[in-house]
């Protein structure tokens, strides 16, 4: 590597590099996932217990480990290097991963014995007695997982702040790979408890897989529980409100699930695809810049650079919003033919496909939203403010909440599927935290370049304007045409149309996206 400094656009930009091809590929068989479990399941009562019951595993591991440990863990850690402690830090990982491994084991044997009642009474209170009696089964195979799933974790977060994203970023696409291999292999002879078994699987090889990258850091682990440790402390002192904040979400989603299961059946399984299909985009692109950016925010607020981090984050934000806002224009006009292109066959039939439908082109609306949100709080967490994003999601969750079960309501009396409400509440919150965060972060770095923003946006606005009208006039030439001629080549059609008009409107942001194409002539650091 080249021995001179590195400012933090081009930091961000080749870990960016790794990350978006890596975690493309993981949602590409994420998608592939997706494919094969509806095929094998559509949107039928089964579905339904097994995304019921996987949401408890779930909200173990990010409630205690995943964003509450992640925000908090690599700006402490990255600290310890940054003024030259190594050994201090491989000491605070170890207390970290010891003390989150006995937590999280605890946690899920007291789940365990309370998966019942929790099912019947809390989580899923509409499924029929037998649907519930499954979710129980399925939740307590999974609950190993979270366990897994937290120390796995912590290894990722040593590895991203530590600069090297190549083994975190494919983790991933085991877990994607174990549950379609499981559906193919297990289904017939077990039904949905394939998928049970696909998550645990998934969850030992997500950990497998990043163990490599811990000897390429030269990471030192020993056994040791200590709550006095100064790095613990501060680690769970920024805990302690990212931990409270991912409460409020995780409520979000279960009240989802409770008011799903009340709803027609398969409402909670036409949310679930249509929240994976908006994640796709999200993954790829918001995701992996949040993940590439997050060490690089981290190491200029532990130095005090808070006007290179200010240029960093904004430039990042601008590259953000290029890319997703044409990506929520696209899934709201291509809806329909790309849900019956991957979706459509065997067990998944068109009544599933007018429902995730329905539910995606409400989710849309809310990819941009999603996207700054993922930027913009890793800013915070880099300036050890966990405290900021906590208050803000607990706003707008609550706010989310209050309109799912208003919408609902307003979706039923309207004579329009009421899933459609949770999706839409979900979108509408989203934008107004996004919006918030953006506001006290601007205060926070003394500004954004908000004139570059929004003049960056306004363009993008435009350039996906047009490419609505030429995907709105595809689709009408082609009214009669598969699904997966008019999907594919709308797709296609429709990043051309959108990246030649940006050109024309002169947006900045096509030369970058270029730019972070290229390979640089030094090797990066991965």
């Amino acid at each position: 590597m080249s021995k001179q400094p590195i400012s933090g656009e081009r930091q961000i930009a080749r870990a960016a590099r790794v990350v978006v091809v890596l975690f493309a590929f993981s949602r590409a068989l994420g998608l592939v996932r997706e494919m094969v479990i509806g095929a094998a399941f559509g949107t039928g009562p089964e579905y339904d217990a097994y995304l019921a019951a996987v949401l408890v595993p779930d909200i173990l591991f990010n409630l205690i480990a995943a964003g509450a440990l992640g925000s908090a863990f690599i700006p402490v850690f990255a600290e310890y290097f940054a003024r030259g402690d190594s050994r201090g830090g491989w000491r605070m990982a170890s207390a970290v991963i010891t003390l989150l491994f006995i937590v999280l084991a605890v946690a899920a044997a007291i789940t365990s014995l309370a998966a019942k009642p929790l099912v019947s009474q809390v989580l899923a209170p509409g499924f029929p007695p037998e649907i519930q009696d499954l979710t129980v089964s399925l939740m307590r195979t999974m609950l190993v997982a979270p366990v897994v799933f937290g120390i796995s974790g912590v290894i990722m977060g040593i590895l991203n702040a530590r600069q090297h994203f190549l083994l975190p970023a494919l983790a991933p696409s085991f877990l994607n790979l174990s549950l379609i291999t499981a559906v193919w292999l297990l289904t017939p002879q077990i039904g949905v408890r394939a998928l049970a078994w696909g998550y645990v699987a998934g969850a030992i090889l997500h950990f497998c897989v990043q163990l490599p990258g811990l000897v390429m850091v030269k990471a030192r682990y020993r056994p040791l529980l200590t709550l006095t440790d100064p790095g613990v402390k501060q680690v769970l002192r920024l805990m302690a409100p990212r931990v409270l904040g991912l409460a409020v979400i995780q409520l979000n989603f279960l009240i989802n699930i409770n008011l799903g299961s009340r709803l027609e059946q398969g409402a909670v399984a036409a949310l679930n695809y249509a929240w994976r299909l908006m994640l796709l985009p999200h993954g790829i692109f918001a995701h992996a810049l949040a993940t590439a950016a997050f060490p690089t925010f981290a190491e200029q607020a532990a130095e005090g650079k808070l006007r290179p981090m200010r240029q960093a984050l904004a430039s990042t934000l601008r590259m953000l919003f290029f890319i997703t806002i044409p990506a929520a224009t696209g899934l709201l006009v291509l809806g329909r033919p790309l849900v019956s292109m991957l979706l459509e066959r065997m067990a998944f039939q068109e009544a599933s496909t007018e429902a995730v439908t329905w539910a995606l082109s409400f989710y849309a609306l809310g990819l941009v939203g999603h996207a700054g949100v993922e930027i913009v709080a890793r800013a915070f967490y880099a300036l050890h403010d966990t405290w900021t994003p906590v208050w803000v999601g607990g706003i707008t969750m609550g706010l989310n909440v209050t309109l799912s079960l208003l919408l609902v309501g307003v979706f039923q009396w309207a004579g329009l599927q009421p899933h459609g409400g949770l999706a839409l509440s979900n979108s509408l919150a989203t934008l107004l935290e996004m919006a918030c965060l953006l506001i006290l972060m601007r205060q926070r770095l003394a500004g954004l370049e908000g004139k570059k923003l929004l003049g960056s946006m306004g363009r993008s606005l435009a350039a996906a304007a047009g490419m609505a009208a030429v995907l709105l006039g595809w689709q009408l030439a082609l009214s009669n045409a598969s699904a997966a001629l008019v999907g594919t080549g709308g797709v296609l059609l429709g990043a051309a149309s959108y990246l030649l008009l940006a050109r024309l409107l002169r947006s900045e942001e096509t030369s970058l996206l270029l730019r972070l194409a290229q390979r640089p002539g030094e090797r990066d650091t991965v």
